[in-house]
C-alpha cells in the first residue's frame, strides 16, 4: 500500500523502514529535513511540507501520525485535516488520549474523513521485532488498513500457542487486535503503560532489596554480598518473573551492576496518569499501579516538605532523632 507517515523520530523513522522492507510505498514528512533526507535515502519519498506530503499520496489518502502527544499531535491532525478529503484515513499511532480521540474522530467524521487510533509498542526495538499494536476506529476501515499492520507487526514467530487458541480466530496471535470503535485502541495501550509503572517498579524495588543487603543495619550472619547481574540473569531462565522487562534489567546490570550512570529521576509520559484517572473514573481500586506512579513523582525531588513535617512530629511525639539536613536540602 502507499502511505504517509509524518513524524521521523526514533520509532516513526524505524516503523517506516519496516514498512519499505515490506514492500509498501511511504511518503515522509518531518520538521526536520535532514531526518526526512536520512529517511529517503533509505527508498522513502520525501516531501517539503503538508502541502507537497499529502499532494504525493494516492487517493484515498492514508497519513500515519507518529509525533508527540498533546499540541503536536492536536496541531498536526488539525492541519493535515485541512488539506484531507472525504475517504481519506488519518491514524495516530502515538500516546494520545483516548478521549481527545473520540473528540478527533467526530470532527473529522464531519468532513468524511476517518481516523483510526492505535496504540503502539515496540519502542526502538520495534524493527526488528515488530510493533505490537491495538487499534480502534470504524471497523471496515481497520480491515482495508489490514496489510499496512500485519507488516508493522511481529507475527507468530516461534512463541508456544496458548492452550484453547487454535479454537479462536483473529490476529491477536499475530501481535495485533482490533479493540472497538474509537478511542478504544488508545484506551488498551493506556492501561499497558499503566501495568508497565507496576511491572517496572516492582523489579526496581526487588532489586533495591538485594543493593542493601549488606546495610550495616542488619545482623552480620543475615548481610549479603549478591551480584545483581547474575540474578537478573538466572531469572530470565526458567522463572515465573521472566519477561522483556527483566531482559532490558539484566542488560543494564551487565553492562554496570551499579548503575552509576543513571541520577534515579525518573519521568513520566502521561498514560500512567490516564490509567489512574480511569480508574478512578470506574472505581476499580489499581494499589500497584497508582504507587507506581507516584514513585515516579517523589524521584524528582529532594526531601519533600511533607517528608519535613512527618519528621518533625515524629521528633515532637516521640523525641525520635532524625539526621540534620544538610544546607542544599534544608
Amino acid at each position: 500500500m502507499k502511505l504517509g507517515m509524518v513524524g521521523m523520530g526514533r520509532m516513526g523513522a524505524n516503523m517506516t523502514r519496516r514498512l519499505l522492507r515490506g514492500g509498501h510505498e511511504l511518503v515522509v514528512s518531518d520538521l526536520n529535513a535532514d531526518n526526512v533526507r536520512q529517511i529517503a535515502s533509505e527508498g522513502a519519498i520525501p516531501s517539503s511540507s503538508l502541502d507537497d506530503f499529502v499532494g504525493k499520496l494516492g487517493k484515498p489518502r492514508v497519513a500515519w501520525l507518529m509525533v508527540p502527544a498533546g499540541g503536536p499531535t492536536e496541531q498536526t491532525v488539525q492541519a493535515l485535516a485541512q488539506r484531507m478529503q472525504p475517504a481519506d484515513v488519518l491514524i495516530d499511532g502515538g500516546n494520545s488520549y483516548f478521549k481527545d480521540d473520540i473528540r478527533r474522530s467526530q470532527q473529522l467524521k464531519e468532513k468524511g474523513i476517518h481516523y483510526v487510533d492505535v496504540g503502539t509498542s515496540g519502542g526502538v526495538w520495534g524493527l526488528e521485532r515488530g510493533y505490537c499494536m491495538m487499534i480502534g476506529g470504524p471497523k471496515e476501515v481497520v480491515q482495508q488498513l489490514d496489510p499496512i499492520f500485519k507488516t508493522l507487526a511481529p507475527g507468530r514467530g516461534d512463541i508456544a500457542r496458548t492452550p484453547g487458541r487454535e479454537k479462536m480466530s483473529g490476529t491477536a496471535e499475530d501481535g495485533y487486535i482490533y479493540c472497538g470503535p474509537s478511542g478504544a485502541g488508545h484506551f488498551v495501550k493506556m492501561v499497558h503503560n499503566g501495568i508497565e509503572y507496576g511491572m517496572m517498579q516492582a523489579y526496581a524495588e526487588g532489586f533495591d532489596i538485594f543493593r542493601n543487603a549488606t546495610s550495616k543495619g542488619l545482623p552480620e550472619e543475615q548481610r549479603y554480598d549478591l551480584n545483581l547481574a547474575d540474578i537478573a540473569e538466572v531469572w530470565r531462565r526458567g522463572s515465573v518473573v521472566s519477561s522483556w522487562l527483566l531482559d532490558l534489567t539484566a542488560a543494564a546490570l551487565a553492562e554496570n551492576p551499579t548503575l552509576s550512570e543513571y541520577s534515579g529521576f525518573v519521568q513520566d509520559s502521561g498514560e500512567g496518569r490516564w490509567t489512574i484517572q480511569a480508574a478512578m473514573d470506574e472505581a476499580v481500586p489499581v494499589d500497584v499501579l497508582s504507587a507506581a506512579l507516584f514513585t515516579r513523582f517523589r524521584s524528582r525531588q529532594e526531601h519533600t516538605f511533607a517528608e519535613k513535617v512527618l519528621s518533625a512530629m515524629r521528633q515532637k511525639f516521640g523525641g525520635h532523632v532524625e539526621p540534620i539536613a544538610s544546607k542544599k536540602t534544608a
